[in-house]
């Protein structure tokens, strides 16, 4: 039986050998994954354990020269903050000029400040960031759009600004 402690410095388990080498096909274990054997004290990486080594067929990792050990890769996910905040921004851009893109580019912004926040805190697990990123940028050109548009409208006014043309 073995306890680990995951990525989020959680400790889990105790749990068998088949349900760790489970988590390592998963991705939620690698090699350098702290575990602490039952009836032991001392926490080790899985890759010093013998059972778990890169000679095991159902091992941690795998040996590409002797010695050299190259963990699982983890299996990031988009964030789907992330994607929503971006499909928000193209919305809010589609909309600036009828609604002024509300209330698409504040959800826009919302959505993608809080993707890029998960993302940073757990970059094994979360990808998007560039999703996130256009979404803010998308959103908040938008915003910056719809205040332009406001503007030119308080200053103008709609029949002062016919006028205004007129006399281009």
């Amino acid at each position: 039986m073995y306890k680990i402690i995951g990525a989020d410095g959680r400790e889990y388990g105790p749990i068998p050998a088949e349900v760790l080498r489970q988590w390592i096909a998963e991705g939620r274990a690698n090699a350098q994954t702290k575990v602490l054997v039952e009836g032991t004290t001392e926490w080790k990486r899985l890759e010093e354990l013998p059972e778990f080594s890169s000679r095991d067929p159902g091992g941690v990792a795998t040996a590409s020269t002797p010695g050299t050990i190259t963990p699982l890769p983890s299996q990031a996910k988009t964030n789907s903050l992330a994607i929503t905040g971006f499909i928000l921004g193209i919305v809010s851009m589609t909309f600036a000029l009828c609604c002024y893109g509300l209330p698409f580019n504040i959800a826009g912004m919302i959505c993608s400040g809080i993707a890029l926040t998960q993302i940073q805190r757990d970059p094994q697990r979360e990808r998007g960031q560039g999703l996130a990123i256009a979404g803010l940028v998308l959103s908040i050109l938008s915003l910056l759009f719809a205040l332009a548009i406001m503007i030119f409208h308080v200053r103008f006014g709609s029949h002062d600004w016919m006028r205004h043309m007129r006399h281009l």
